[in-house]
C-alpha cells in the first residue's frame, strides 16, 4: 500500500527546496545564510500521531523514500509530451485564423502551460535516465500500447487548419477539449499506477490545469 504522507513530502521537499534557492539569488545577507540552515519543515504524522519537525535535506530524503520511479511513470512522461506536442501545434494555428480575442487568450495560456510541463517532463526523463535504461531492459518502458485518448486525427488537423472564423473555434474548441480529456485520463492512470512522487505531483497539476481548462472551454462553446 502507498504511504498516504509521500506527496505531502514531497510537496514540502519541493516546498524547502524554493526556499532555500530564494536564498541564492541577489545580495544575501548574513543573517539569511543562518536563517536557511536553522530553517525546519513540519512533517505530516500517522493517524493520532504527533507531527514532527525536520530539516529541507529531511524532508527531500523522506520524500524520496519508496519512491522509485516505475514503468508508468515512464510512459506517463513519455507520452504525456508527444500529447502536449499536438496540442502546441493546435494552437499556433489560432492567430492566423480566429476572431475571438477570448480564443487566442486560451491558446496563449495553454502554449505556456504546456512548453513549462514538457520541459519539466524532459528535465524528469534525464535525471531518471539510469532507471529508464533498466525498465527498456526489462521490456517495461515502452510508450504503450494503441493509441493516446483525446489526440486529433491527421484528417482532424487539416480540417482545423482549412477552418477561420466562427467555424475554426468551433472545431478547435472542440478538438481542444477532446485532447485535455484525454490527458486527464493519462494522468488519472498514472496517479493510480505511478510511484515516483515528482512524477505524480506534474500528474495532479496536469489534471488539475487541464479540468480547469475544460470548463472555460465548455463555456466558451
Amino acid at each position: 500500500m502507498k504511504d498516504r504522507r509521500r506527496p505531502l513530502l514531497v510537496a514540502l521537499a519541493a516546498a524547502a527546496v524554493l526556499t532555500l534557492a530564494a536564498g541564492c539569488t541577489g545580495e544575501a545577507e548574513p543573517a539569511a545564510d543562518a536563517d536557511a540552515e536553522t530553517q525546519q519543515v513540519i512533517a505530516p504524522a500517522g493517524p493520532g500521531e504527533p507531527a514532527r519537525t525536520i530539516s529541507p535535506e529531511e524532508a527531500r530524503e523522506a520524500a524520496q523514500e519508496g519512491s522509485e520511479p516505475n514503468a508508468a511513470d515512464f510512459r506517463f512522461m513519455r507520452m504525456m509530451i508527444e500529447h502536449h506536442e499536438q496540442a502546441l501545434v493546435m494552437a499556433e494555428l489560432v492567430d492566423d485564423r480566429t476572431r475571438e480575442e477570448s480564443v487566442r487568450r486560451l491558446a496563449d495560456r495553454i502554449t505556456a502551460a504546456q512548453n513549462g510541463e514538457i520541459a519539466a517532463m524532459e528535465a524528469w526523463l534525464t535525471r531518471n535516465a539510469g532507471a529508464a535504461a533498466d525498465e527498456d531492459r526489462e521490456g517495461h518502458g515502452g510508450h504503450g500500447a494503441g493509441a493516446m485518448p483525446g489526440m486529433a486525427t491527421a484528417e482532424q488537423l487539416e480540417a482545423l487548419e482549412a477552418a477561420e472564423g466562427a467555424d475554426f473555434d468551433a472545431l478547435f474548441l472542440d478538438l481542444m477539449i477532446a485532447h485535455h480529456q484525454g490527458a486527464v485520463t493519462m494522468a488519472t492512470d498514472a496517479l493510480t499506477q505511478g510511484n515516483d512522487g515528482l512524477a505524480q505531483q506534474l500528474a495532479n497539476d496536469v489534471m488539475a490545469e487541464q479540468s480547469v481548462e475544460i470548463d472555460r472551454m465548455e463555456a466558451m462553446r
